[in-house]
Parts: structure tokens; C-alpha cells; sequence
């Protein structure tokens, strides 16, 4: 035991004596926590509107007003043609064009319908369908108002039947979309943080000699391991706790759970990175191999874990693959407990998974260590 405590007293000295490290632990995890939950969203808005009037009624007027009002659309100005308007989008000045055409005020009245075009920028598909969903609400809204105000006399004791939803929504009743993010966006902070300096510390004993003296003492496999992954373990620990004061403070997430829960999942779940970054350093020479290959794995693992994209939309074989990958269950946890209060049992599933994946891989990592004496 005294002998991996000096190698744990050593690994802290060695960390805090690298400036180069002390960047990457203390001012990256800030950055990476403030701008990415700012910036990472999948809500569109200033989207940049334009419109082709052919009617110029007061019923065409309304109906651009209430897009004028809407604060995710930017109304920008009018075009006199279809095609002056395409080649306006063409150029990328626009994203979306209302097309009103003539009469459209008169066949409401008598004919009791009326068409109206619409053209959308669809070169980023997600953003089209979510631009959709917009107007369509809009033109709904003012299709219901338009019905009354273009009532005959003769049918105002009709009253139509109307069906009122009301919706209720759990865990995220202001529909904030940082909510959401926020808790994904630490959890790579604690996997990116922990997973590069586990890898690229051991290699860097390597590359600068000191690994080779240590294989020839008398000091045993699993106390070397203990001793220079602990640090690394406090380390993420330590990510953990920023990410939950910046959270709170600056975002002002929600925390419904055990914060204690949240810390035994993550305790467990850092053993799963520090395995992967010590078996990565097994078989590379170099920081810049190591900080390569864990790169490569992290882009694929972040991609598929759910944080952006959600699961149930891909396909089934990446659903299949999904769950060989560890992030995803420590998204779905924080997720969890941060905003539902979800308890020991409902996580059980995923701690199971994750404690199995962290002793597969500290024993693939330890096994793979050769000390030669």
C-alpha cells in the first residue's frame, strides 16, 4: 500500500509540474462545458424569410404579418417573381419563400380553400423538416382565426367543433433545449479529459525513458497501474463536480436526483475510460499515436452515443453496435437522474453494462502490460 501511494504522489507531481497538461485539465473542460452547450442545438431560428405577394389583399397581409411576428423567422423582403426569389436562394440569401397567389382572399370566401406555396432550402435536411413543422403551425393558427373572420352571416349560429389539446411536459416544462445538452455535453468532458491524459501519460513515460526503469524494480504490475490511474480517477471525479456547479450555475439545470448516485455511476464509469486509455497506451510509442487512436475511437463513440442523434433513429444494426459503447449509458444515467430523479433500480440495467464493460477492459489493459524485469 505504501509503495502505490508514492507512485500516486509522484503522478501528481508529474501532472501539475507539465504546463502543457495543466491547460487541458482546468481551462479546456470550462471551454468545452460553456460553448459547446451553447452552441450544440438542434433548435433553428433567425431563419431568413421571404415572400412573393401575388394577391396583396388584407388577407395576404395578415397572413405575413403573423410570420413577421414569429421570432424564429427573420422576414427579410418581398420578391415580385418565382424566379427572382429562386435565384435569391440560390445564392443562399434566403431559406424559405411563401408564395401567395392571386385571388387567394376571394376563394376563401366563396370556395371556402385556398393553396399556398411554400419553398424551403432543404440542402440541410433536418433543418427543412424543423423549418416545416414551423410554418405549417403558423399557417394552422391562421387558418382558424381566417375562418371566423371570413364567416357568412348565415353561418354563424354553425359552431364548428373544435378538439383543444392541452400538453403537459415533464422533466423539461420550459422545452429548454440546454436542459437537454448540458448533462451529454459534461459527460464528454469527464470521457475526453480522462480518456487523453490516462493514454497519453503512459506513453510519454516511454517516450522520455522513465517506463523502462520502472519495469526493472521491484515494484508488481498491478501496483504500477493502481498507482498511475488513481490520479486520473480523482481527476475525473473532480470534472464531474465542475460540470454540476457549471450546470447549475450558468445553465440552471435541473438536479431532480441523488447527486450520490450520480457519483458512484461515475466512479465506475471512469474505470471503463481508464481502462481503454491504458490498453491504448499498451500498444502505441508515441503521444501523438496514442492521442490518434483515442481520438478515433472517441468521435465514433460520441457520434453513436445518443447525444446528438437519437438512438431509435438509426438504423437497426448501429442500434445493434450502440450498445457495445459505453457513453451511451453514461448519458442515458446522467440524463436520468439529473432530470427524471431517477432512482438505483431504474439504472440498474445500465450500471450493470457499464461495471461489466470496466472489468472486461482493465483486465484486456492489465493483461496486455508487459513488465519485464
Amino acid at each position: 500500500m505504501k509503495t502505490i501511494l508514492y507512485i500516486i504522489i509522484k503522478e501528481f507531481k508529474q501532472i501539475f509540474r507539465n504546463k502543457g497538461m495543466l491547460p487541458i485539465i482546468f481551462v479546456l473542460p470550462l471551454l468545452q462545458l460553456v460553448i459547446l452547450s451553447n452552441a450544440a442545438t438542434f433548435e433553428v431560428k433567425n431563419i431568413k424569410f421571404a415572400y412573393i405577394d401575388n394577391d396583396k389583399s388584407s388577407t395576404s397581409r395578415a397572413l405575413i404579418e403573423k410570420f413577421n411576428a414569429s421570432t424564429y423567422f427573420d422576414l427579410l423582403t418581398d420578391f415580385p417573381s418565382e424566379a427572382i426569389a429562386s435565384s435569391a436562394m440560390l445564392k443562399g440569401e434566403i431559406d424559405v419563400v411563401l408564395e401567395i397567389p392571386r385571388y387567394f382572399e376571394r376563394n376563401l370566401q366563396k370556395e371556402k380553400h385556398g393553396t399556398l406555396g411554400v419553398t424551403i432550402n432543404a440542402i440541410d435536411g433536418a433543418a427543412a423538416g424543423v423549418e416545416n413543422v414551423y410554418i405549417t403551425q403558423i399557417i394552422q393558427n391562421y387558418n382558424k382565426n381566417i375562418r371566423t373572420d371570413l364567416a357568412q352571416i348565415s353561418d354563424a349560429q354553425i359552431q364548428p367543433i373544435t378538439i383543444e389539446t392541452i400538453p403537459l411536459f415533464w422533466y423539461n416544462e420550459t422545452l429548454n433545449y440546454k436542459t437537454f445538452m448540458v448533462p451529454g455535453i459534461f459527460v464528454l468532458l469527464v470521457t475526453m479529459i480522462t480518456l487523453f491524459l490516462s493514454g497519453m501519460n503512459i506513453v510519454r513515460e516511454k517516450e522520455i525513458g522513465t517506463l523502462e526503469q520502472i519495469n526493472v524494480t521491484p515494484i508488481k504490475k498491478s501496483q504500477f497501474i493502481i498507482g498511475k490511474l488513481f490520479p486520473f480517477w480523482v481527476i475525473g471525479m473532480g470534472l464531474l463536480t465542475v460540470g454540476l456547479l457549471l450546470a447549475r450555475l450558468i445553465f440552471n439545470v435541473p438536479m431532480v436526483g441523488s447527486l450520490a448516485l450520480m457519483y458512484f455511476y461515475t466512479s465506475i464509469y471512469i474505470l471503463v475510460v481508464l481502462g481503454i486509455g491504458l490498453f491504448i497506451s499498451n500498444f502505441t510509442d508515441t503521444q501523438q499515436q496514442a492521442m490518434f487512436i483515442a481520438w478515433f475511437f472517441m468521435v465514433i463513440f460520441i457520434l453513436m452515443s445518443g447525444l446528438f442523434t437519437p438512438i431509435e433513429s438509426m438504423p437497426k444494426w448501429a442500434q445493434i453496435i450502440t450498445e457495445f459503447n459505453p457513453i451511451k449509458y453514461y448519458v442515458e444515467v446522467m440524463r436520468m437522474v439529473m432530470l427524471k430523479g431517477s432512482g438505483f433500480m431504474d439504472i440498474l440495467p445500465q450500471l450493470i453494462k457499464t461495471l461489466v464493460y470496466a472489468i472486461v477492459m482493465n483486465v484486456l489493459a492489465v493483461w496486455s502490460y508487459k513488465k519485464t524485469n
